[in-house]
């Protein structure tokens, strides 16, 4: 063995250790510049508000009980929605190589992070519904969300998940079966499942290709 290659031995972990690195700090400066910090506090706030309502139940009893988790779940995916915005507009487009992999990664990180939250705020209480169907809102209200970035911008990408919250609550009161309208629907309902699922994936597929409108809302 050469000196020369006791030296370049090394090279090749640390320049991977690099490239994570860089990916790493990318990655969070990623999430930084759409409030991810800020988005992940209020998630936590929707648990902790989702708890105290289980826990003191300051519900309607019957059916009606549901209505109150379905705002806060209606909520988690408005936050997840607003985080599309960018602060750069155009210009990152232009120079993001690595952004339609970034805008995967946040929305299902944050994805997750919501369930998770939740979740962890409806431990030990008795959610109707249970978890699955939280979750099952939570991921289809969200697609609406990154759908209406499209058209909205990041900024008014609340509008269309607010508006179906109000069409599933009626839903609700009707006790609709239609599939469409899966957060009025059993946590069993497989129809309700593939619905919230495709507008999932439908919404993330066009938001990590296009990501959001930066000319109607986002241009200031």
């Amino acid at each position: 063995m050469t000196t020369a290659e006791v030296v370049t031995t090394p090279a090749a972990p640390a320049a991977a250790a690099g490239r994570l690195a860089a990916g790493t700090r990318l990655a969070w400066l990623h999430l930084r510049s759409r409030r991810g910090p800020s988005a992940v506090l209020a998630l936590a706030v929707g648990g902790g508000v989702l708890r105290a309502v289980l826990h003191w139940h300051l519900m309607s009893p019957g059916p009606n009980a549901q209505q109150i988790p379905m705002i806060i779940e209606a909520g988690a995916a408005v936050v997840i929605a607003t985080t599309t915005h960018s602060p750069f507009g155009e210009a990152e487009r232009a120079t993001g190589r690595w952004l339609p992999v970034l805008r995967f990664g946040a929305v299902i990180a944050l994805t997750g992070v919501a369930i998770g939250l939740l979740q962890l705020g409806v431990t030990g209480v008795s959610l109707t519904g249970g978890v699955m169907q939280l979750a099952r809102n939570v991921i289809g209200i969200t697609g609406i969300g990154l759908l209406t970035s499209l058209v909205t911008g990041g900024l008014l990408a609340w509008i269309l998940p607010l508006g179906y919250l109000g069409f599933a609550e009626y839903a609700l009161i009707e006790a609709w079966r239609n599939p469409w309208t899966w957060p009025a629907r059993p946590p069993t309902d497989r129809g309700a499942w593939i619905c919230a699922a495709l507008v999932f994936a439908v919404g993330l597929g066009a938001f990590t290709v296009r990501g959001a409108r930066t000319h109607l809302a986002d241009d200031g």
